[in-house]
């Protein structure tokens, strides 16, 4: 059988263990019926289990060699094969509002948190994503407040997604093996409709206030609020971002809210 070389520009690594790729199918088992679009399906190893699982698939693979693999060998899903850039690609083409569906793959590590911020995007429909990344990223994504790799990913996605860190897996069920180990994770997405806050200005304090994630807020906030802000004798100014849970960033984002405000006027 032809096999694919795996292209290092495009970070392929292609799983060839199909145990481990039964066991990222049964992460959407709760999900049989729902639409699944598969995320750099490669040769295929996820592509066999999400089938046989009975789940409406469609997949997506930028590179061209891969999919023209894909069509010969999964002849069933005819026109779900595309040929596409996901990070480009308007969901909405293939699930139009309101429609649910789930994302999943043994995403490219160097593009894996790209796809779960384009999957925030879309956080009313997508119910879950999950799939393989590198280990390091799947602990960012996971990590409670407190932690040191509690970070901007963290308290992005876990306003709207409960991460679970499923389990890890070693580089040699790939080829070529990867120089790190990986895991798997599942986002489900929970029951909040709302930040209760400027969701755009909520990016913008969870990014300032880690881009110097050693110092006090007291300090990594003047960038956003200036030297002038009249609460820095508050508790919270006291802590560093990574001990902040998700709703005092949000406590903190609507109070730069108000002083943005008053500056303004």
């Amino acid at each position: 059988m032809k096999t694919i070389r795996a292209k290092k520009s495009l970070g392929q690594h292609f799983l060839i263990d199909p145990g481990i790729a039964r066991q990222i199918a049964e992460t959407l088992s709760g999900y049989r019926g729902m639409p699944v679009l598969e995320v750099g399906p490669g040769m295929g190893a996820l592509t066999t289990f999400l089938i046989s699982e009975g789940h409406d698939l469609t997949v997506v693979e930028m590179d061209a060699e891969s999919a023209a693999y894909l069509h010969q060998h999964f002849p069933e899903l005819k026109a779900r094969i595309r040929a596409e850039d996901f990070l480009k690609l308007n969901l909405n083409r293939l699930y139009p509002v309101p429609e649910m569906f789930c994302i999943i793959g043994n995403y490219p590590y160097h593009i894996s948190s790209q796809i779960f911020f384009k999957a925030l995007e879309y956080k009313e429909q997508v119910v879950c994503c999950a799939g393989m990344i590198q280990k390091e990223v799947a602990e960012r994504l996971a990590a409670s407040p407190g932690r040191k790799t509690y970070g901007i990913i963290s308290a992005l996605i876990q306003p709207w997604y409960d991460v679970e860190y499923l389990f890890t897996v070693s580089e040699t069920v790939f080829n070529p093996p990867p120089k790190v180990k990986s895991a798997v994770i599942r986002m489900t997405r929970n029951s909040r409709k709302e930040l209760n806050c400027n969701e755009n200005l909520y990016k913008q304090v969870v990014k300032t206030s880690f881009n110097q994630r050693r110092k006090t807020l007291r300090n990594s906030m003047k960038p956003l609020l200036g030297k002038d802000f009249p609460d820095y004798s508050l508790p919270v100014f006291d802590k560093r971002p990574e001990q902040l849970s998700v709703e005092q960033f949000i406590e903190l984002t609507n109070l730069s809210e108000r002083w943005i405000k008053e500056m303004i006027e």
